[in-house]
């Protein structure tokens, strides 16, 4: 409010560039959260059991979520309890990277339970993309230190 007022001169192109920028790497910072979906049936094998926790795990590090689904055919609708006991033995292995954001619920042939991460989606690509740019680096210097042998 100063008197006379106070103008600044500037270019537009380059304000415009500017603006555009900004707005460019706040869409690439910017992460929509993905509903992942794991079926299993309640007679699951431990092994095949421990590679759709791995997938689960691997999800939920990425940053999304996931919707675990146990499928009853025949005469297992009549024994909701070991899906239910499934379900719950699965959100304690995953304990640590995400918690039960919809609890377990027979939905007709089906039971189904929620679980988000305890990180955010943004927060998970940052941490992966981290990763990546350390390993990178250490490949650099390995390379390197390859060639001073060489000589």
């Amino acid at each position: 409010m100063a008197r006379p007022p106070v103008a600044k001169l500037m270019d537009y192109g380059k304000f415009k560039y500017e603006s555009a920028m900004k707005a460019r790497e706040a869409r690439k910072n910017q992460a929509h959260t993905v509903i992942k979906e794991m079926k299993l049936r309640p007679k699951i094998d431990p092994h095949d059991y421990e590679t759709k926790k791995g997938h689960v795990v691997r999800f939920l590090k990425q940053g999304d979520k996931v919707k675990v689904t146990i499928m009853f055919r025949g005469r297992e609708q009549s024994r909701p309890e070991l899906g239910l006991r499934l379900l719950n033995r699965l959100a304690e292995d995953v304990q640590d990277l995400g918690f039960v954001e919809a609890a377990p619920k027979q939905d007709g042939r089906n039971m189904i339970m929620v679980l988000a991460p305890h990180k955010k989606k943004a927060e998970a690509m940052a941490e992966a993309r981290a990763e990546r740019e350390a390993a990178k680096a250490a490949r650099r210097q390995q390379e390197e230190a390859a060639k001073a042998d060489n000589r």
